[in-house]
Order: C-alpha cells, then structure tokens, then sequence
C-alpha cells in the first residue's frame, strides 16, 4: 500500500523514471508510509486507443471517485 497505477501515452524511460520518483517523494513525504510499501507502475496507451481503453473503459465509470477530471479540480 499504496499501489499508483499510471496510465499514459508512450514516454522515454528518463521520464517514467523522473515522474515515478516525483511521485513516489509525494507519498513518502504526505502518505506516511515506508518506502517499501509503495508500489509505482506505468502502462502505456496509444493515442488512439486513448478513448475506448481509458476514457469510456476506466475513468468514466470512475467518474464520481475522480478527484481531478480532465485537470479541472472537484474538491
């Protein structure tokens, strides 16, 4: 625990690695877990595949359990 499953188009490894670090400092400094309980993968969609697999597939049926949707805030 925690688990951060990331899902996005294609990026070179400098910049899945630059992000996970960032995020993973997020949950060390904010979460108040050990470092060895944070997990951090990244899953790569094609552009056009975008729509069908994340949009209709995963963050619509999510879409009350969003915090932030298409970058606007909703807390």
């Amino acid at each position: 625990m925690p688990y951060i499953r990331i899902k996005a188009y294609p990026k070179d490894e400098a910049i899945k690695q630059k992000v996970a670090e960032a995020i993973n400092k997020v949950f060390l400094d904010n979460w108040g877990c050990k470092p060895e309980a944070v997990s951090i993968s990244f899953e790569e969609i094609a552009p056009e595949a975008w729509e069908e697999q994340v949009e209709r597939g995963e963050i619509t049926p999510l879409k009350d359990n969003m915090l932030i949707l298409n970058g606007e805030k909703r807390y």
